[in-house]
């Protein structure tokens, strides 16, 4: 109990500072909502109690005022307070979007490619476009208050039925039992509600994140030739047919629970209506109440009966949400122990700057092996220093470690004397300039890709790019620097295939199987075809098992080659159904020959 009281006051206290006005706004509007229907309750009876009473035309003109008067205020409150917490939710849905962008470029370089935190990342995005979200605390509480608020109402508008003389003990205990059933009635629908709800937007999820990889089939540009050429049409439809008939399945099954508890509640709310009636009827015979106050006594016990059973949807509705905003809070209670330093990084006139490496060993995360080990070395800045090995042999990951997009396992490494985990993070890092061998381009303009920023200094980015030999072909682009790379934001914008400067064949293979299996966002069985012998050999004959179990080192007592990727490769091999299929390259493959066909098209550019 005390976690889900934990659980959702930080779920309110986060939506009361995402977005003070709609949350503020929701609160009333239901305020208002909960307290209009009982002013003309309440007026209603003292004009009908006043003309069968006699009283003249200023009482019931005055009574009359009141009650239009009054209403129409509440009304139009209740109405400017809805319209802003209306558009305050599609704000609010902007401020979420842009928290999570906030939150994944914030987490630890570490955990980007950690499967656990994507998938984690990917079934809350889904769950939100599939009905859970963070405003539905604000409706919860609004739900909540104008629930409490109507049965509080009802409660003052009947107490006066419970007068001695008025009722019998038994027809007390009879409506108090009514109510009571009321709310029982309402809670175990409302759990059967809340379970097929779960169960419903749970397939949701898993249909959602297919249906995704399904669209893409058949709007993306790349897979749309071989949809037309190679007669895939019948067979992606099947697929859509299947997804559709299990969605409406689920739909059905959800909808058909939902109706029957519907009719349960509605027959126990009719029966206690019926009830209600007897039991006035029967009161007023004996002349113990007026016409107004059996009309003002039926329509508050309704509405005291809504407000119960409101007030327990509104309970589950907060339920079924609560696991949705557990994983939520657990996301962004991801910490990064690279924001811990403090410390400015040193101003040095003289621009002598030391950095030591003292036995700093490193592995990757959920790795036995070391990419490094017991590195240690000084070097100034202003030196050139050229580190050299084979590949896999850790040089990249010097690089990250440096930079600190990573920090060592063991040891540690200093500038200027100094542990650079002391130092304040985004400082530190604004001492680099790094290319890296598998760098992005981003689908902004060239300009801003050169300068790796928003403003474009215009005639430092020209001459970079001629002093990097890409002046002819800064020419050649449609709007110069201005002009957008890719069609991610701008249907017009440059495509530039990607590729590898400067690697080896194995490489290259490996880099390809990496990239293809990142794609996949859930466990699939995966056909995986490639014309690298070593990379079909090494994974379908498992040696490549055998060299991480030996610490890297193949049967020849020879380091293996690649460690970098073959440690990124492994743990996505294992999250999938994987088979093995080696293809001749340059033959009777169709994909194997387009792929080269990119490969050299591309390479052509840079002669």
């Amino acid at each position: 109990m005390k976690e889900r009281w934990d659980l959702n006051r930080r779920a309110v206290r986060l939506l009361y500072h995402l977005d003070r006005k709609y949350f503020l706004c929701t609160l009333f509007s239901s305020l208002t909502t909960a307290i209009a229907p009982y002013i003309p309750i309440y007026f209603s009876a003292k004009i009908i109690d006043a003309l069968t009473a006699g009283a003249g035309g200023k009482t019931l003109a005055l009574y009359a005022a009141l009650t239009v008067g009054l209403t129409a205020l509440v009304g139009l409150a209740g109405a400017l307070l809805k319209m802003h917490a209306d558009v305050g939710e599609a704000e609010l849905d902007r401020l979420v979007d842009w928290k999570h962008a906030e939150k994944a470029m914030d987490l630890p370089y570490a955990l980007i490619e950690d499967r656990k935190t994507a998938l984690l990342r990917e079934r809350i995005e889904m769950e939100t476009q599939t009905g859970y979200n963070v405003y539905y605390y604000a409706v919860t509480a609004g739900g909540l208050v104008r629930y409490a608020v109507q049965i509080a109402a009802a409660v003052l508008l009947t107490f006066s039925l419970f007068r001695p003389g008025l009722l019998s003990a038994g027809a007390k205990l009879a409506l108090l039992a009514g109510i009571v059933l009321t709310a029982v009635v309402s809670v175990l629908t409302g759990r059967r509600y809340g379970r097929l709800r779960s169960e419903f937007f749970a397939g949701c999820v898993d249909d959602n994140i297919r249906g995704e990889k399904l669209y893409d089939y058949t709007s993306n540009d790349s897979s749309g030739k071989d949809i037309r050429l190679y007669g895939m049409r019948a067979a992606l439809l099947q697929k859509e047919r299947d997804f559709n008939e299990n969605f409406c399945r689920r739909e059905r099954t959800m909808n058909f629970g939902v109706a029957w508890m519907g009719l349960l509640s509605n027959f126990v709310t009719y029966a206690l209506q019926f009830g209600v009636y007897l039991l006035l009827i029967a009161a007023a015979l004996r002349g113990g109440l007026s016409v107004g106050s059996i009309a003002r006594y039926v329509s508050s016990i309704m509405l005291l009966l809504a407000g119960v059973s409101g007030l327990a949807r509104t309970i589950r509705i907060s339920v079924t949400n609560e696991e949705y905003m557990k994983r939520y809070l657990d996301y962004f209670d991801i910490p990064n122990p690279m924001y811990q330093g403090s410390l400015s990084v040193e101003k040095r006139d003289d621009d002598r700057y030391e950095v030591e490496f003292r036995d700093v060993s490193f592995r990757y995360p959920n790795t036995e092996a070391y990419a490094l080990r017991h590195v240690s070395m000084k070097f100034r800045i202003g030196e050139k220093l050229a580190v050299v090995g084979r590949n896999g042999s850790g040089k990249t990951t010097f690089i990250k470690l440096l930079c600190r997009l990573y920090d060592p396992t063991e040891g540690e490494i200093l500038l200027n004397g100094v542990d650079i985990r002391k130092y304040d993070y985004a400082e530190y890092q604004a001492l680099f300039s790094v290319v890296f061998q598998d760098f992005r381009l981003f689908a902004f303009s060239l300009g801003q890709n050169v300068t790796a920023g928003a403003d474009v200094d215009r005639a430092r980015a020209e001459v970079c790019l001629r002093e990097a030999g890409l002046g002819e072909r800064l020419l050649c682009m449609p709007d110069g620097l201005d002009t957008m790379l890719y069609r991610d934001f701008d249907p017009h914008g440059v495509v530039i295939s990607g590729g590898e400067a400067q690697t080896t064949n194995n490489r290259m293979e490996l880099t390809a199987v990496i990239e293809a299996l990142r794609l996949l966002k859930e466990p699939c069985e995966v056909e995986l075809y490639s014309d690298s012998k070593y990379v079909i050999d090494a994974l379908s004959k498992g040696w490549v098992y055998g060299w991480q179990k030996k610490g890297w080192v193949k049967s020849d007592k020879k380091p293996a080659l690649n460690v970098d990727l073959w440690e990124r490769l492994l743990p996505l091999i294992a999250a999938h159904d994987v088979r093995y299929h080696w293809v001749k390259g340059h033959a009777e493959n169709e994909y194997n020959n387009r792929c080269d066909e990119l490969a050299v098209a591309e390479s052509r550019k840079y002669k």
